[in-house]
């Protein structure tokens, strides 16, 4: 062991590549502070640094190994960064790549949440929110689109997308049950060769462009990404502490029934079934965390989800927030603040530990996952149904925002929230409208969408046009 540690230290010190770990810190530096705009920008950012500017891996390396994440539950965009961090500098370059990706994103979302604990019942917070939330409902249409034009290539996919949607927003299907289903369903067909299944590669378009062939890695693999059966039980054992050593902590010392124990244990499950990422995943949290925790109300998932768009970090930061709110409201002996924060810190830990923990076991054996087609079939099975899952989350938010007053729906299997159409609020409708004529046919950014419509809202308050 003491040799092994010896070999790290020299290998980061003095790495075969040449790039010091020191040099490594400080551009996955700047990659952190980039890294707005979601996963497609996020994994553009680190292309065009990584790839195009450094010149530290080449083209097929990094499109593998995003395939690789994409196969994966949690923010590829992190893992991703995780992956080559600990290609270049083993464990502790993939731990400080995924740690900083992460960083800015825990920092801001964390400070808002206290302005927003602190003064979201403000009626000038509560127009900027307003404004934000036809903005987010805007994004989550154009997404719904975007991952639909890349995943529905064949009738095939488009049935398992409208399988996972009324499974999902009609007959309350649990979401992990649906991406099970379709991965289950992919990875049949692929396996017995049928057609619909064989699609292309995984990885987005932004990554592309006339990458670099090799790299400064090169293509062989180096000494330490060799898989070894001793190294995967070390670092199965070594990570399954680290996460769930505390949830089953808090269990022992607290009860399951505090807060933060159904924080931990949510969340905890929340990270091994969020395929498909942020989007995808919030359909669930939001169902469980508005209607079976009562944790928060269905606009403030809305709320949540602007400031980690608006944020440096991956999207699923949103869950921060959850957390935060989680705890502040049922802080038990703790001042709330306090609460809050530990509840968003417990949040953050057991959604993103896991993430280190499937790349460092499962990034040495990512070679026998090449050309592997019952992984693709079943990876692209999963792809179409979370198009399904967040066009529900599209709708969810969208009779949310736009309706004062749901009524629920129930009988004969179905199981869903239906609006009043009488209590529309028109400022909103024409809001969100507005968004989505700026996304679609003027292809303004995201971040100009958002800021635009939350200063809409405030102006609507000082009008007198809104009661917020």
């Amino acid at each position: 062991m003491a040799e092994e540690s010896m070999a790290t230290a020299d290998a980061v010190r003095t790495p075969g590549h040449g790039v010091t770990f020191r040099e490594a810190f400080w551009v996955w530096t700047r990659v952190a502070l980039l890294s707005f705009g979601g996963p497609a920008g996020q994994i553009a950012v680190m292309h065009r640094i990584l790839v195009e500017e450094k010149r530290w891996i080449g083209e097929a390396r990094f499109l593998h190994a995003l395939n690789y994440c994409m196969l994966l539950p949690g923010p590829e965009a992190q893992q991703l960064a995780t992956y080559i961090g600990w290609l270049m500098h083993r464990t502790i370059g993939g731990i400080v790549a995924g740690g900083l990706f992460v960083l800015p994103g825990i920092v801001a979302v964390m400070a808002l949440s206290y302005v927003y604990a602190a003064w979201g019942d403000v009626p000038l917070m509560s127009a900027l929110f307003f404004g934000l939330k036809a903005a987010v409902l805007a994004v989550v249409l154009e997404a719904v689109v975007r991952i639909g034009r890349r995943a529905l290539r064949n009738r095939v996919m488009l049935g398992l997308a409208g399988l996972a949607f009324v499974g999902i927003f009609f007959l309350a299907v649990p979401f992990p049950a649906i991406v099970f289903g379709a991965g289950l369903i992919g990875f049949l067909g692929g396996r017995a060769g049928v057609a619909a299944f064989r699609v292309g590669g995984h990885g987005h378009s932004d990554a592309g462009g006339g990458g670099v062939v090799d790299g400064l890695l090169g293509e062989d693999l180096p000494e330490h990404a060799r898989p070894t059966v001793s190294r995967a039980l070390r670092v199965s054992a070594v990570w399954l502490v680290l996460w769930l050593v505390p949830v089953f902590a808090l269990l022992v010392f607290i009860g399951a029934g505090s807060t933060f124990s159904r924080i931990a244990v949510f969340f905890s499950k929340m990270a091994l079934v969020t395929f498909g990422g942020a989007y995808a995943v919030l359909a669930y949290v939001a169902q469980q965390a508005v209607e079976t925790y009562g944790w928060l109300r269905p606009g403030e998932m809305l709320d949540g989800l602007g400031m980690a768009e608006t944020t440096p970090g991956p999207l699923i930061m949103v869950l921060q927030f959850v957390g935060f709110l989680a705890a502040f409201r049922d802080p038990g002996a703790l001042p709330p603040m306090l609460a809050g924060t530990l509840g968003g810190l417990l949040t953050t830990w057991v959604t993103f530990a896991p993430c280190f923990l499937w790349i460092f076991l499962g990034a040495p054996f990512i070679e026998l996952l090449r050309g592997n087609k019952a992984i693709s079939g079943a990876l692209a099975a999963i792809t179409a149904a979370v198009v399904g899952v967040i066009l529900n989350l599209a709708i969810w938010f969208a009779i949310h925002t736009l309706f004062d007053t749901v009524r629920p729906v129930r009988g004969f299997g179905f199981d869903f929230a239906a609006p009043v159409p009488s209590s529309v609020d028109p400022w909103a409708l024409v809001l969100s409208v507005a968004a989505l004529v700026a996304l679609f046919r003027f292809k303004a950014g995201m971040l100009p969408t958002l800021v635009a419509c939350s200063a809409t809202g405030i102006a609507l308050h000082l009008a007198g046009a809104i009661a917020s």
